[in-house]
């Protein structure tokens, strides 16, 4: 099989990964739930590719981002639900819809007009997906209720942080930061006990808890918990990368340093940041 500009290519190579005789072992067992870590990692290297202005990067990963696509629609179209050229004719149809200044006749002439008619469209899809899951019987519509409107699809941070500033405008909420450090010392010992009683549901339980409470106090006190964690991320990239070659420099291999050895040069690279910084 030859490459291809014509997406129908993909979808033939994706067809012929999940073929139940010959396909690929890994592609064939995989579901909705097992792939969608890395529909949502394929994001996020888009978004650095962006960010990082690297074109070829960003036409790669692009491509990454399109196969989970196909891939979702091709267990989609297996089980029965809907195939590849639904989801195409789906988002062709939304945008036609919302965009009536453009595929219709609309007064919307100005960017503010624009904003104001694609939330009122919103509005009456979000109602009508409503009454059709009414009609199938499906469950009611999780995007319900005073914190509805915040999007499950949000970074689990984001979303953490998302649902503590609409609760807050209702006045649940800490006065101060203060007893939120209590809180968080609270779930720390929460968490020791669950690791104590060896107990992973538990564990998992309490981590998420501590998270919460974490993101509360970075919301009192300024400190955006994503970009505060990004930061620290940086850290880590540079501080390992200072271990990494300064072995590299005295012919050691970092695959065989002891950890005493690289906490050494940790703390090193922390000292050089100091006089630095």
């Amino acid at each position: 099989m030859q490459s291809s500009k014509d997406i129908n290519r993909l979808i033939e190579i994706m067809a012929a990964l999940r073929h139940a005789e010959t396909g690929c072992p890994w592609d064939i067992v995989q579901t909705f739930e097992t792939i969608k870590p890395y529909t949502i990692e394929e994001a996020y290297e888009v978004a650095d590719a962006i960010e990082r202005r690297d074109p070829d990067d960003l036409c790669e990963e692009l491509g990454d981002l399109l196969l989970q696509v196909a891939f979702h629609a091709r267990i989609a179209e297996e089980e029965g639900l809907f195939s590849f050229g639904d989801v195409v004719e789906a988002i062709t149809r939304k945008m036609i819809r919302r965009h009536p200044h453009v595929f219709a006749r609309s007064d919307a002439d100005t960017p503010e007009a624009v904003k104001a008619q694609w939330d009122a469209i919103k509005q009456q899809e979000k109602a009508d997906r409503k009454a059709r899951r009414a009609a199938r019987g499906a469950a009611a519509d999780p995007d319900t209720g005073y914190l509805g409107s915040v999007q499950r699809s949000f970074p689990a941070l984001t979303e953490a942080l998302k649902l503590q500033e609409r609760a807050a405008k209702v006045g649940f909420d800490w006065s101060e930061a203060a007893p939120i450090l209590d809180k968080i010392e609270e779930e720390i010992g929460e968490l020791r006990e669950a690791l104590a009683e060896n107990r992973p549901e538990k564990v998992k339980d309490e981590l998420g808890d501590l998270f919460f409470a974490l993101v509360n106090i970075g919301r009192h006190v300024g400190a955006e918990p994503e970009q505060a964690l990004r930061g620290t991320n940086t850290k880590f990239r540079r501080r390992f990368s200072y271990i990494e070659k300064t072995l590299y420099a005295s012919g050691e291999d970092i695959s065989a340093a002891s950890l005493d050895r690289m906490e050494e040069l940790w703390q090193a690279a922390k000292a050089l940041e100091r006089q630095i910084g």
